[in-house]
């Protein structure tokens, strides 16, 4: 079925954001050695979508993912997921903030072991509680209020206000007037919307970079005989758990905790039966 011009408007707005978005997460991928999957064919994966399956094998459609050692051919480990986002009216601003999280929280916890960014940018009617539910489940959130869209693309000439009682007449002039808006003008109005909200922006920037560049600060291990060590690098830790006598001890050995703890504040921790388990687990960060 065909969609009504209102509709297809919003989906324009939508774009015009991820086409502003997308420059920022292509320097930084460059800058820090990550790939940028986008929308778009990848010979990695089939079809044009951003699609990871979570851990129960469902799929979750995607806006961007920066992955570690990830390439055109491969597959990588993802570091960041980044949602964009429109809505126009508060009715609907709840739903897709639930929508958002139950894509995304689903395959942080799949990836887990890489404690993945996860990044939120809205634009439209969102309401403080929809952006406070994000937040709390660990979301980094831009939010660029509905009036900031309007004033942008009024300085390319396109009024982008519009209600439910706008007639499709009226939304159908707004779509031919998008699609006659010269490469330079949509460049124009991108630079614009960054301008808006450009300290969030930087925020939000700055803790995708801390994500990405943490750096291991300590790593707890505790062999469930009852002694915690605490060791400053992962291979400090993997010599650790290969050495460790497990039939030392006045109790039979249970196990080991362990804890990888980053100089961002960020940690992960782990609980292993056997020893080839927590190496395991341990050399997945050897280069964090």
């Amino acid at each position: 079925m065909a969609k009504s011009p209102t509709h297809r408007f919003g989906q324009i707005i939508g774009e015009a954001l991820e086409a502003a978005i997308e420059p920022l997460l292509t320097r930084f991928a460059e800058e820090h050695h990550l790939y940028l999957d986008r929308k778009g064919k990848r010979l990695a994966r089939q079809g044009n979508k951003v699609t990871w399956l979570d851990k129960n094998g469902n799929k979750h459609d995607l806006d961007f993912v920066l992955e570690r050692g990830g390439s055109a051919e491969k597959i990588g480990t993802p570091v960041a997921f980044i949602e964009i986002a429109w809505r126009r009216y508060t009715k609907h601003s709840r739903n897709k903030a639930q929508e958002i999280q139950g894509a995304v929280i689903p395959l942080a916890e799949t990836y887990e072991s890489s404690a993945p960014f996860l990044g939120a940018v809205l634009a439209g009617v969102f309401t403080e509680g929809a952006l406070a539910q994000l937040k709390s489940l660990g979301f980094s959130v831009v939010y660029f209020p509905y009036e900031t869209i309007v004033t942008a693309f009024r300085g390319v000439g396109i009024v982008a206000a519009y209600d439910e009682d706008t007639p499709d007449a009226e939304c159908a002039e707004k779509i031919r007037a998008w699609e006659a808006l010269p490469k330079k003008k949509r460049a124009s109005l991108a630079r614009t919307l960054l301008k808006a909200c450009e300290r969030d922006m930087q925020d939000f920037m700055a803790r995708l970079t801390g994500t990405v560049s943490r750096k291991v600060e300590v790593v707890r291990v505790l062999a469930l005989h009852g002694t915690a060590s605490e060791l400053t690098s992962i291979e400090e830790a993997i010599r650790f758990v290969e050495g460790y006598k497990e039939s030392d001890g006045s109790k039979a050995f249970a196990g080991y905790e362990i804890q990888v703890r980053y100089n961002n504040g960020d940690y992960i921790d782990g609980r292993f039966a056997n020893k080839a388990a927590a190496v395991q687990f341990l050399a997945t960060y050897r280069r964090a």
